[in-house]
């Protein structure tokens, strides 16, 4: 589909060149940029998004050399600290970056927070290049979401549908705060890594219900990607063309996946539009 835009991928490696944070979770196997062209291309995606992964902190230089590959058909989301210079957004902003992320997982003390006065300063940073701020949280943590971020300065997006283990359901106050926050224009979701939210097997069945949700209250908010390479993953690898396939079985209306698929990637990553 010409447009189709990839929301969401990342590059590592080599550890040689672009070194690994000490405290990283894990170690991934070399994933470059140029791996990542051939996927879109098997695909038939003419787009794609690269988010920095945690394994790097704050520092952006894979992901920059990655986008100088084909900053035409390349975007990035960078990693920053929250008292980055205005010249170093400049530099990104050139480089192909259009927002900034933020991992709101908390793995050690098991509940994540929101430091809400940190992320405003940083949005105000960000806002004048028209970036938007990317949370990589467990929603249904957070069931006052959509009052926290309800005069926050810039888009949020969040990635992974919500984040919520599939477990639990689409009634949890905090998927609900989601969906508000979707349905008043404040936010953006990414379908994206399904296999995150569950341990069940391809097509990840129970994943369903809130793919479902988020159609149904805000589908003009929505967009989509692979995950790929699929780091840190405990289930089995997917393959990319079958998540591919689950955004047909969760939008069965063609012109609604063209939307999500072409222009809201378009919108919320300056690219020009097809």
């Amino acid at each position: 589909m010409r447009g189709a835009c990839d929301c969401h991928a990342h590059v590592c490696g080599p550890e040689s060149r672009y070194p690994y944070a000490s405290n990283r979770l894990y170690t991934p196997e070399d994933a470059s940029a140029a791996d990542y062209r051939r996927m879109l291309d098997s695909l038939e995606l003419e787009r794609g998004v690269l988010v920095q992964p945690s394994i790097y902190g704050t520092d952006n230089r894979a992901l920059i050399d990655a986008l100088a590959s084909n900053p035409a058909r390349l975007r990035g989301v960078a990693v920053v600290p929250y008292d980055i210079h205005a010249r170093e957004l400049e530099a990104l902003h050139q480089a192909g970056v259009r927002g900034v992320r933020q991992n709101i997982v908390d793995l050690k003390e098991g509940r994540g927070v929101l430091p809400l006065d940190d992320l405003r300063r940083l949005a105000l940073k960000v806002k004048p290049f028209g970036w938007h701020v990317e949370f990589l949280m467990h929603v249904d943590e957070f069931p006052q979401l959509d009052r926290q971020l309800a005069d926050f300065p810039v888009d949020v997006v969040f990635g992974h549908l919500g984040y919520v283990p599939a477990a639990k359901n689409t009634t949890e106050p905090g998927f609900q705060a989601l969906l508000r926050l979707m349905k008043d224009g404040r936010a953006w979701v990414k379908l994206t890594a399904p296999y995150r939210l569950t341990t069940s097997a391809m097509p990840y069945a129970d994943t369903d219900l809130f793919a479902a949700a988020l159609v149904d209250a805000a589908p003009e908010r929505l967009i989509w990607g692979t995950d790929w390479p699929h780091v840190f993953i405990k289930t089995a690898m997917p393959q990319d063309g079958k998540l591919l396939g689950l955004l047909e079985h969760w939008v069965p209306d063609r012109a609604m996946r063209k939307r999500i698929l072409v222009d809201h990637p378009a919108q919320l990553y300056d690219f020009t539009r097809p």
